[in-house]
């Protein structure tokens, strides 16, 4: 299947008692068995498995090309769990501009078990080699980052580890499997916030995991049953839902992504843009290779590098809205410093230049006119 086909009927079967064409919402916890170990149908306790949350991650699985998806409570919960392959003594190499909670996570709880995390960037791969060590075991991505929309060459890190024990993780959040398939590009594991775009409306918090092996998705399905981090019927519901129109909307948010983007790279009152479809973002050329569409998240600054007049601007929005998150229908804008990433100590945030006047916008799929005229005004 094209992939427009594949996020409606990739891994779905029609209902089989019923017939009905969408999945219904499983709400019960356990299922009858008719002797002792012997259930009436697959499924036992819906820790285990549940036919609501079994249909999304099978379309997990479909839409990225793997052999096994997984469907948890939050997109923390599914790092949680790929963090749990590991063992103390461990170390992971992670970019160095990530999601604050990702960076929270490793340095706040599980350092603490004796993993040790080494930020680096990754703008050249080949310096990666040089961080490796016999105890490295797994290697942790995010391209687009967040919220510098920096890029790593998926394909390059997976080379550069080949025939290792090392395991390469993607958050591939930002992009989603329309954009970018990085099984496809060697990498081990995808990880998503599936409360972003996947599932698209704001309405459900849910996370992903996509395993490139059978082998794989097996150790991580143990974590996910013996650890009980799963998605609710419910919720599995809104994001399978979700996924049925990703490329309509994945389309849509890269159109307006770039007219915003090439709007705010001709104001005056900006400083920089950070957007992998610009010519001007110093990794334009790896965009183009590596994703199929440069997406809906932008961040700017201001010429006068004060955070007041960053302030000043999100509080003057009218169309998008002042909020956390990311991938919705709606436009958001955001304050990393004072939101997404206040947990990253300031020292660190200006080390990577995440500054006091950074802005992060995810641009939604409202008509292109009103949000420019929105940024206009705001601006004013």
């Amino acid at each position: 299947m094209n992939f427009n086909t594949k996020v409606i009927h990739g891994g779905q079967h029609h209902e089989p008692a019923t017939g009905s064409v969408n999945v219904p919402v499983f709400l019960t916890s356990t299922f009858a068995q008719k002797s002792p170990g012997s259930p009436v149908g697959e499924y036992e306790y819906s820790r285990a498995a549940n036919p609501t949350r079994q249909a999304l991650e099978d379309s997990l699985a479909s839409i990225e090309n793997g052999a096994r998806g997984l469907a948890f409570g939050s997109g923390l919960a599914a790092i949680d769990c790929v963090l749990k392959l590991l063992n103390p003594g461990d170390e992971v190499i992670s970019v160095d501009d990530l999601y604050g909670g990702s960076y929270r996570l490793f340095t706040r709880l599980f350092e603490k078990y004796q993993l040790k995390f080494t930020f680096v960037s990754f703008d050249e791969v080949s310096k990666i080699a040089d961080v490796i060590t016999e105890k490295t075991k797994l290697i942790w991505l995010e391209t687009p980052t967040n919220p510098l929309m920096k890029l790593v060459d998926i394909k390059a890190v997976t080379d550069l580890v080949k025939g290792k024990d090392i395991l390469v993780a993607v958050d591939n959040t930002f992009a989603t499997p329309y954009i970018q398939r990085p099984l496809d590009l060697g990498a081990d594991i995808v990880m998503h916030s599936a409360t972003k775009y996947l599932g698209g409306h704001s309405d459900a918090i849910a996370g992903a995991l996509i395993a490139k092996t059978p082998e794989l998705g097996e150790k991580l399905h143990f974590i996910q049953f013996a650890s009980g981090g799963i998605l609710g019927p419910h919720d599995s519901y809104l994001v399978l839902r979700g996924i049925k129109t990703l490329a309509l909307r994945m389309q849509r948010h890269s159109d307006n992504g770039l007219v915003v983007a090439e709007y705010l790279e001709n104001h005056p009152a900006v400083e920089k843009v950070f957007y992998p479809g610009l010519k001007s973002h110093p990794q334009h050329e790896l965009a183009m290779k590596q994703m199929r569409e440069p997406g809906g998240m932008v961040s700017f600054t201001f010429k006068s590098g004060k955070q007041e007049d960053a302030i000043r601007f999100l509080e003057n929005l009218k169309v998008f809205t002042l909020a956390e998150s990311l991938g919705g229908v709606e436009s958001l804008a955001n304050h990393p410093t004072l939101m997404t990433h206040a947990s990253i100590p300031a020292k660190k945030r200006a080390e990577l230049g995440i500054t006091d006047d950074l802005v992060r916008l995810s641009v939604g799929i409202e008509d292109k006119e009103d949000l420019i005229a929105d940024l206009e005004k705001a601006f004013g």
